[in-house]
């Protein structure tokens, strides 16, 4: 009878310290290019078509831009003018706020962490909750920063005059294609910036949808207030935001991404049990000796 010297097989350990760094570093542009890869691809059901009241919604709005330009924009900017000094330098200080980078920042580190924490080696239930985080954070991040970068783009290639350029008020005052920033009024960033938070947010926080809008409309009115956009300004603005947001929302939905394609409600987060297992894993695996 012979008996077997062979060792057991050593049992496979996640790696620490600089080499559970070093692996995590290099998940990060790997997970990326598999969301970015998820979100290119083709749909996987036909939508419900826009109905016709949205249309309609968007005619009326874009007559009112259009009426400002002839009625309102420069009696606004004259009667902000008028107004005191501690009004204009609240609105100023206020306005900062409705930045991309306020939003884009911390949406952008979060899908940095769960790309590095997303690792084959974890559980199905840790991987299926980082990756449900994930596309709920990149929808917000897109939904937010694609029509931000395109009012950023457009504004400067209509090239309308700011309230505070040359001698008087000229709403109707246009250098296109100048690429400056004092001729980068329609549409207002920051309204398109807020207005898109306000879609995005609501959408995946239904319950933050009357204070998001809260904010929007305040950024708003800080924009004319400060001077540095007509009201046409800002209207041109919540329309792209909302209109970008709207469509990034049903690229997802398209896609079964974070979005029911029945009715463009989002789907469940995950539940606290799961979302605390998952980091009780991550954490562990990462002060394994």
């Amino acid at each position: 009878m012979s008996t077997s010297n062979s060792a057991a097989p050593p049992t496979l350990r996640a790696p620490t310290g600089l080499a559970a760094l070093a692996a995590a570093v290099v998940r990060i542009p790997v997970n990326l290019v598999r969301w970015i890869a998820v979100l290119a691809r083709a749909p996987r059901v036909q939508l419900p078509a826009v109905g016709a009241a949205a249309y309609v919604v968007f005619g009326v709005v874009l007559a009112v831009i259009i009426a400002s330009m002839f009625l309102f924009d420069t009696e606004a900017i004259a009667l902000a003018r008028r107004g005191p000094l501690w009004l204009h330098d609240l609105a100023d200080e206020i306005t900062n706020y409705g930045r991309s980078n306020v939003f884009l920042y911390p949406f952008g580190a979060v899908l940095l962490v769960l790309a590095a924490a997303l690792s084959p080696s974890l559980s199905r239930m840790s991987q299926s909750v980082l990756a449900v985080l994930a596309v709920r954070f990149g929808f917000l991040f897109v939904a937010i920063g694609v029509p931000s970068l395109f009012a950023t783009i457009v504004k400067r290639l209509i090239g309308r005059a700011r309230p505070y350029v040359g001698s008087h008020d000229d709403p109707f005052s246009y250098m296109p294609f100048i690429w400056l920033p004092e001729y980068a009024s329609m549409p207002s960033g920051h309204a398109t910036t807020a207005t898109a938070a306000a879609i995005a947010i609501g959408a995946v926080w239904p319950r933050l949808r009357a204070v998001m809008w809260l904010y929007a409309l305040i950024i708003m009115a800080t924009r004319i207030l400060i001077f540095v956009h007509h009201p046409s300004d800002v209207l041109g603005g919540a329309v792209v935001g909302v209109i970008g947001a709207l469509m990034v929302r049903r690229w997802f939905a398209a896609r079964r991404l974070g979005f029911s394609p029945a009715d463009l409600q989002p789907y469940p987060w995950p539940s606290w049990s799961r979302l605390k297992a998952t980091a009780r894993e991550i954490v562990g695996r990462r002060a394994a000796p």
